[in-house]
């Protein structure tokens, strides 16, 4: 058994960005190492070389003292090593079975062993507690399911190093028990494991040693027990950024109803009826699978409608197609954001003014110039950290990602009037957050309506005006700002 992993003096650079400048620590056995810092800090990075995904420039990793250099993810899985990264790595038109096992499906003779395999993921599926056959295809599960299916892919392979990149982000806090009473395990057994999260309560729930990564650099490593909140957040932001909320520049005059919905019936949410007014956010909390994602969903005509009215700015409309949502002044800024909500291997130009092309034509030819410009001006606003307009978005880290998708929907070409937030802090530091956060307040002084969707409870309690709860797709109560409370949300949340 490895007791422990080492990396001495790494480096790596991508065009325009030093992503890792002479990095070393080290993690041992029976140990948990958190490993934070900022969107584009370098953690990603990293464990992509761990991973073999990306090989150093400069440095090695060495395991018990024995240097090791994977030239693929293949090679690092050999070496017993595992990453679970935030972008899912499943194949969706096969059976969580087939995923769990897919480079170790047992065999019978020439043909796969299924029923072998199935009772083996059936298993695996009771152990964690999780209610699905091994048969149901992956592409038909929620992403937090999703996300467990990658954990228990990791989990067979018993592997001796374990890397988790922001593991909770969309799971419940059943399943985040249950994730963690599986770390509590590895680490008795001395496996060596090394947890990413931008949830800074997790870290002192779980870990045991911090590693603070900045701009690429090593800033400080800190035992668990000896640290806190404040300090991690200096560490990692380089400020004290105290009571984030109460700092918040939020709207005070919210104008008249803008957007009303009645009724409204899918094939996963029932009755659903709320209104929300010009300047004001109105949150929907409530757990996985309560149906809060399809409620925008069906507002952006992305899901059919069954039933019910949708009256906008005091008209009643039917939208056939995203491209009517977006031409009558909605935009969604969906969950998935790197299958939904972009296309990775395209620029930041390109991704800012896609859903306004018609707008940057001159005669039938696209003008570069007024492309340009429009990036340009989304870059500046939100201060996406990038060299170039022409960086693919892949190469950026989730907050800017995030960001990207909002120059696209507020840009001074749109004419947004209720924007959709789902999940819009997933995977995103405690910097960003609150640069996020004020710019949500800063939608709604400017008159725009805006729905926020998030399963952290404190973030839709503390920013929104009013908080919609919902449980199995139907609304289950609201509540003011000043009325929530997490224990009455939650309440309403768990209602049967």
């Amino acid at each position: 058994m490895a007791n422990y992993v080492e990396f001495s003096n790494i480096k790596k650079a991508f065009p325009g960005v030093q992503a890792l400048d002479d990095v070393s620590f080290r993690v041992e056995g029976g140990r948990v190492c958190a490993l934070l810092g900022e969107n584009g800090a370098g953690k990603s990075t990293l464990l992509k070389i761990l991973s073999g995904d990306h090989q150093p420039d400069e440095g090695r990793i060495s395991i018990d003292g024995n240097s090791v250099s994977f030239n693929s993810p293949n090679d690092a899985l050999k070496a017993s090593i595992s990453v679970i990264y935030q972008e899912r790595q499943l194949v969706s038109g096969m059976s969580v079975m087939e995923n769990i096992f897919i480079e170790d499906l047992p065999t019978k003779g020439i043909r796969i062993d299924k029923p072998a395999l199935r009772k083996k993921t059936q298993d695996i599926l009771d152990e964690f507690g999780l209610a699905i056959s091994p048969n149901e295809l992956v592409g038909r599960l929620s992403v937090a399911h999703q996300q467990m299916i990658e954990i228990m892919k990791a989990y067979r392979r018993d592997s001796q190093i374990i890397a988790f990149d922001e593991p909770t982000a969309p799971l419940t806090e059943t399943e985040i028990a249950v994730l963690f009473r599986l770390i509590k395990r590895l680490k008795e057994e001395g496996k060596i494991v090394i947890y990413v999260s931008h949830r800074l309560s997790e870290i002192f729930q779980v870990t045991d040693d911090i590693v603070v990564l900045k701009d690429g650099k090593l800033v400080s490593e800190l035992k668990t027990k000896e640290s806190d909140e404040p300090e991690l957040i200096r560490a990692m932001v380089g400020r004290d950024i105290g009571d984030t909320y109460a700092k918040l520049n939020r709207n005070e005059e919210m104008g008249e109803v803008l957007l009303e919905v009645k009724n409204l019936v899918t094939e996963d949410v029932h009755d659903i009826s709320f209104t929300i007014r010009r300047g004001e956010i109105v949150g929907f909390a409530g757990l996985i699978g309560a149906g809060r994602t399809e409620v925008a969903r069906a507002l952006f005509a992305a899901d059919q409608i069954k039933s019910g009215e949708i009256i906008l700015d005091g008209k009643r409309v039917k939208f056939k197609s995203p491209k009517d949502a977006i031409e009558a002044g909605l935009a969604l800024c969906p969950e998935d954001r790197k299958e939904e909500g972009l296309v990775l291997t395209r620029s930041i130009s390109n991704n800012v003014t896609s859903a306004v092309l018609p707008k940057m034509k001159t005669g039938p030819f696209l003008d570069k110039r007024k492309e340009r410009k429009l990036a340009q001006n989304a870059v500046k606003k939100y201060s996406i950290k990038t060299h170039t307009i022409e960086k693919k978005v892949i190469e950026l880290s989730g907050g800017n990602q995030q960001k990207v998708i909002l120059g696209r929907w507020t840009s001074e070409e749109m004419d947004t009037k209720v924007l959709i937030l789902d999940e819009p802090t997933k995977g995103i530091d405690v910097g960003a957050k609150a640069e996020i956060y004020q710019t949500v307040c800063d939608f709604a002084r400017a008159g725009i309506a805006v729905i926020y969707i998030s399963s952290e409870l404190t973030e839709v309690i503390n920013l929104a005006d009013t908080i919609v709860v919902m449980a199995n797709g139907r609304i289950t109560g609201s509540m003011t700002r000043q009325e929530a409370t997490e224990e009455s949300v939650l309440k309403l949340a768990m209602h049967n």
